[in-house]
């Protein structure tokens, strides 16, 4: 089992305070509220998975640094921590993949992988020794740096906005019910991707290709495939596979703001897909 770290008391309460706020959602509901959810899942889900992952975590592709901040940004409104911390974090999990070291060990239980370890260490909490080493090509970013330090205070000048443009109903639609899924689609990389589903790739970990997490996260949950070729901008390699970030990440490429996209085929000396 993971030594645990010291309960973070102040991550608990404020994750309880987002699900709450969640259970409340349907007495303010209104289509307009609704709209700006998925509008708002869209961004942060996808800063997640291009920004954070594929771009910063991994470096699968490049874009005009305008982009990769604007991709990243959003990103940081998912609540998730700051760039630098969350890619130490994901670091961590690839270079001990469920064995000691790994923040998410899904050898420890679905539920640890899920969110328990949330509770123990958080990302922007973090010890700065380890964001050093882990991520220190994005402690050099003055900007990245910032993002960690404020993105809760950002995520709250978003919510106080949404209440001046659209009243309780887009808050809590807008932030409580969007953070909350978002959450839990992203946990679920962590605890449903290393428990169900199939494995094409014969990992050491327990990484799986789950197709109903992928469909979640822009196709975070060709798991497997991602763990046999982290550096890989496209995650699902099969027919039936639909990798969404992947399409997003060609549609830069074709209008020219993204470019040096890895491939897993292309590293196995196969003709690009």
């Amino acid at each position: 089992m993971t030594a645990p770290h010291p309960w973070d008391w102040s991550t608990a309460l404020a994750l309880i305070l987002v699900h709450v706020g969640a259970l409340f959602a349907p007495w303010f509901f209104d289509w307009s509220a609704l709209a700006i959810g998925v509008v708002l899942y869209l961004a942060s889900g996808l800063g997640i998975t291009l920004g954070y992952h594929r771009l910063l975590a991994h470096r699968s592709f490049r874009t005009p640094l305008w982009l990769e901040y604007l991709l990243v940004a959003a990103g940081s409104l998912a609540c998730q921590g700051g760039p630098v911390g969350w890619t130490a974090v994901h670091r961590m999990h690839h270079a001990n993949a469920d064995r000691p070291g790994d923040p998410h060990n899904a050898r420890d239980s679905f539920w640890w992988a899920h969110m328990g370890w949330l509770f123990r260490q958080p990302p922007h909490k973090l010890d700065p020794a380890v964001r050093r080493r882990m991520a220190n090509d994005l402690e050099q970013h003055g900007f990245y740096r910032w993002l960690d330090a404020t993105f809760v205070f950002n995520a709250l000048a978003l919510g106080w906005l949404l209440g001046a443009l659209g009243g309780w109903p887009w808050v809590f639609w807008g932030m409580f019910v969007r953070l909350t899924v978002v959450f839990h689609a992203t946990w679920l990389v962590n605890s449903a991707a290393h428990t169900f589903g199939y494995r094409p790739f014969d990992t050491p970990d327990r990484s799986t290709n789950c197709w109903w997490v992928a469909w979640l996260t822009f196709g975070e949950g060709w798991h497997n495939t991602h763990h046999a070729h982290p550096s890989s901008a496209r995650h699902g390699l099969e027919r039936g596979e639909f990798d969404a970030a992947y399409a997003a990440i060609r549609l830069l490429e074709r209008v020219g703001l993204a470019w040096d996209v890895k491939l897993a085929a292309q590293a196995a000396g196969s003709p690009r897909p």
